[in-house]
């Protein structure tokens, strides 16, 4: 009997949620392709991963930031916070103006 989060990890592309922006308008929002990403990342399809969704390593990295901020106290942490949140949300919105350009030119 394998165990249950090996079968997840093979076979993880049945539990993915749909885009319920893309099911009713028919357009990718901001976010589609993050789980394929995370999937891929899980896989060690490291630059797969960051071409399906480059925001992905800005995202990993702010959520390790501010899990680690729970624990160790870092002299500039609040600008540290706004300066990884801002790079993560410009990332999601430069790679998703990207996207719309190229798929509508």
């Amino acid at each position: 009997m394998k165990p249950i989060i090996t079968t997840l990890l093979i076979h993880n592309e049945r539990y993915m949620m749909p885009c319920l922006n893309k099911k009713l308008f028919g357009v990718e929002c901001p976010g589609c392709g993050l789980q394929r990403s995370l999937d891929l990342l899980l896989q060690g399809e490291f630059l797969a991963a960051f071409k399906m969704y480059p925001a992905i390593y800005p995202i990993i990295f702010l959520i390790l930031f501010l899990g680690s901020t729970l624990f160790i106290k870092f002299k500039h942490s609040v600008f540290l916070k706004w300066f990884f949140a801002t790079l993560t949300a410009g990332t999601i919105i430069v790679s998703y103006l990207i996207k719309m350009y190229n798929l509508y030119n």
